[in-house]
């Protein structure tokens, strides 16, 4: 995917797939054809019931034929940062000596763009093992901002999405997230301290709280990642840029009375457009 003897250096190579540079250093430990096929199943799975805890992840993978016991299961869910909603996202792990702060949504009204930002983590599954996904996404028009694609959950590729936005669209007044290590480290909150920006964190263990990212992932994997059988890197980022180029500007959403996300946070006219199959199979040409 990424050449090391390149015309173009490893940074721009990143830039260009939206993969953070600590990511192309790190060469993790790969997992069995067999996990890798369970961590689908169970992502799949998690999907439709995100109260399912590790217990019942695995009566359900053995009701599926599968032969496996809790403690596998458990490590599998913790990799891919997956907790039922009433208990914390391992994606979401505090770190002990980070501060938190407070959440500052609950009774607020959010009536326009750029008044509250969120941003999350997902697990991205391809053929040869799985990538992590983060997104910012403007909470009142649900445009998603920036994304980035990450072989590890380091806070640099969550920095490198949230440098995007705030160059491409200012800063917002409120930044909302879980509390994550990568959301409660100094680089982070730094980061939106500097740019003036209030920062709010979900309650402990409530996942719910950013229930508008997490809508975004189901739709992702349902309308774009388990339609298609990407090999890597190179293949599920342009199929990610191809979906959520449709999602901002041709997706109509129910929030908004049929309006699109794009639509929304500029206040423009309907836009018109051939869907999301013409724009995938472009992007599968170019990949």
């Amino acid at each position: 995917m990424i050449e090391r003897r390149p015309k173009l250096s490893v940074t721009r190579q990143c830039q260009l797939l939206s993969l953070s540079r600590s990511s192309f250093y790190h060469q993790p430990k790969g997992e069995s054809p067999e996990n890798l096929d369970l961590m689908r199943e169970i992502d799949q799975q998690f999907l439709d019931t995100p109260f399912y805890g590790v217990r019942q992840m695995t009566w359900h993978l053995r009701r599926k034929g599968h032969q496996i016991n809790v403690k596998r299961v458990r490590r599998l869910m913790r990799l891919m940062g997956l907790m039922p909603i009433y208990q914390k996202p391992n994606t979401s792990a505090p770190h002990p000596r980070h501060k938190r702060y407070p959440y500052l949504l609950k009774g607020l009204r959010i009536d326009r763009p750029n008044q509250v930002w969120c941003a999350d983590i997902t697990y991205i599954p391809v053929a040869r093992g799985f990538l992590y996904l983060v997104a910012v996404m403007d909470w009142h028009s649900r445009k998603v901002l920036a994304w980035r694609l990450s072989n590890t959950m380091d806070v640099q590729f969550c920095l490198d999405a949230l440098d995007e936005a705030l160059d491409r669209y200012g800063s917002p007044e409120i930044f909302n997230t879980d509390q994550g290590s990568q959301f409660t480290s100094w680089a982070w909150t730094q980061r939106l301290r500097g740019a003036g920006v209030r920062i709010s964190m979900d309650g402990k263990g409530r996942c719910m709280d950013n229930i508008f990212i997490e809508r975004l992932w189901r739709s992702l994997k349902y309308e774009c990642v388990y339609l298609h059988a990407f090999e890597g890197g190179r293949e599920v980022r342009a199929g990610i840029r191809a979906w959520v180029d449709f999602y901002n500007r041709l997706r109509p959403h129910s929030a908004h009375s049929g309006c699109t996300p794009k639509e929304i946070y500029h206040g423009c006219l309907p836009l018109s457009g051939p869907g999301l199959g013409p724009v995938l199979q472009a992007a599968d040409k170019a990949a």
